[in-house]
């Protein structure tokens, strides 16, 4: 089994609130026209008229090669972080995401990562964590390599 886990709360606060993101920059702050804005702390649509934060983001603990680094959004208002659970969130709308494999040091794991069927993301990870260097995974944009949640074991 896996669990989808959404962004850390305090991580997200901090960015709410103003604090820099992953580039030292304030939070672009907009409004959502209504799709293809999905929160990444709640894993919830910002619905339409509604503002919301573009910010960069790191989702590693340091920068290093294998650290990519790029664009999410955010609820500009605060939002509950999503319940970890082995359902595929129901943001993620996409037919196929990447799933890729990083070792306990954070680097990719080369072999692990391949676009899947969105309603094979859970099975897909399942198949990525029999090795057991695997520590964990990210569910990531097929067209645009964003980060969308990061998948651990159960």
């Amino acid at each position: 089994m896996v669990q989808f886990v959404a962004l850390d709360t305090e991580a997200v606060r901090h960015l709410q609130a103003g604090g820099a993101d992953a580039n030292g920059h304030i939070p672009e702050r907009h409004i959502s026209p209504g799709s293809g804005t999905p929160c990444r702390h709640c894993l919830q649509q910002v619905e339409e008229g509604e503002p919301f934060l573009i910010v960069a983001h790191r989702p590693f603990p340091e920068p290093q090669p294998y650290a990519e680094q790029g664009p999410i959004f955010l609820h500009a208002r605060q939002c509950e972080r999503h319940v970890c659970h082995s359902e595929v969130p129901q943001v993620l709308v996409s037919e196929t995401y990447i799933v890729r494999g990083y070792d306990a040091d954070n680097r990719i794991v080369y072999g692990t990562g391949k676009v899947v069927p969105t309603e094979l993301l859970a099975h897909a990870a399942t198949q990525i964590f029999d090795d057991e260097a695997i520590a964990y995974a990210h569910v990531r944009s097929a067209a645009n390599n964003c980060y969308q949640c990061r998948i651990d074991r159960d």
